[in-house]
């Protein structure tokens, strides 16, 4: 999956050792354009992005995966950069973010799957 979205929180970076050696991962908020703007926490693992990419304010462009997993019963989801690029200020407008999906039309009184509540007002 890909989104663009302004970066705007970037939150401390953790580190660790595990049996492969020592990890790190960075985790940040960005915020989705458009009429109802989400927020998103994505995690990046590794050294798959610069410092220098994580200024608060700028467009980036993300590839990520979705992934949950169930522990104890409760389920958690991780949303996973595999690869972050800054948008440039020329390349990126608001119109770039993907369209709302289309809402269908309500079927008419008296076509087939009208119930036969339906006012025509």
């Amino acid at each position: 999956m890909q989104l663009i979205a302004k970066l705007s929180q970037v939150l401390p970076l953790q580190t660790g050792q595990g049996r492969n050696g020592e990890w790190k991962k960075q985790d940040i908020i960005v915020e989705t354009d458009g009429q109802y703007p989400k927020k998103v926490c994505i995690s990046i693992w590794g050294d798959k992005i610069s410092p220098q990419q994580l200024q608060p304010g700028t467009h980036l462009k993300i590839d990520f995966d979705v992934e949950s997993r169930e522990f104890n019963g409760r389920w958690y989801t991780d949303v996973k950069a595999w690869k972050v690029e800054t948008v440039t200020e020329g390349a990126y407008s608001p119109e770039m973010a993907p369209p709302p999906p289309p809402i269908p039309p309500a079927p008419e009184f008296g076509e087939p799957g009208a119930s036969p509540n339906d006012f025509p007002f």
